[in-house]
């Protein structure tokens, strides 16, 4: 088979040579059948104001929530952790974010964790919240800590035979 087409092989391969099409975004709103307009009619996306404020108002009482439970815990305490999809661990609270931390928004428990369980030493980013053994520490949302009397599980390892 010969190509008497007069293409080259391979020109189309670079998409970046290929001329765009470019539609201004005021005659893109100006059309009744594009997806924008399907938006704005069904008042979905970011064209669904009410929905924008109910979700802003949830955030807001999340954000109470977080802080009031954050509140409640005592720094120095002894706690249980849960959270969901890992074993339950037992640890000392080591720090109480009830301000914003640097490195995710929201509140923070920081624990150190009674076995090497955890994923730094107390610092994050290269701040330091606590001091702890490296693998001993982590951050942890509130509603993961049950503060309470958990004594130091003794699971006879130190015991000679």
């Amino acid at each position: 088979v010969i190509d008497r087409s007069g293409a080259r092989i391979g020109e189309y391969e670079d998409v970046s040579q290929v001329e765009k099409y470019q539609i201004a975004d005021s005659d893109y709103d100006k059309r009744p059948e594009s997806l924008r307009s399907f938006l704005r009619q069904r008042q979905w996306g970011r064209f669904d104001a009410e929905g924008a404020q109910r979700r802003a108002a949830e955030q807001q009482q999340r954000q109470a929530q977080e802080a009031a439970m954050a509140a409640t815990i005592p720094l120095g305490a002894r706690c249980q952790v849960r959270v969901p999809g890992q074993p339950c661990k037992r640890a000392t609270v080591m720090y109480v974010g009830t301000c914003q931390t640097d490195f995710k928004p929201g509140y923070w428990v920081g624990v150190r964790y009674d076995e090497p369980l955890g994923k730094h030493d107390g610092s994050v980013g290269g701040r330091r919240y606590f001091e702890c053994q490296p693998k001993y520490g982590a951050f942890v949302k509130p509603q993961s800590v049950t503060p309470g009397d958990f004594p130091e599980e003794d699971y006879g390892l130190e015991d000679e035979l």
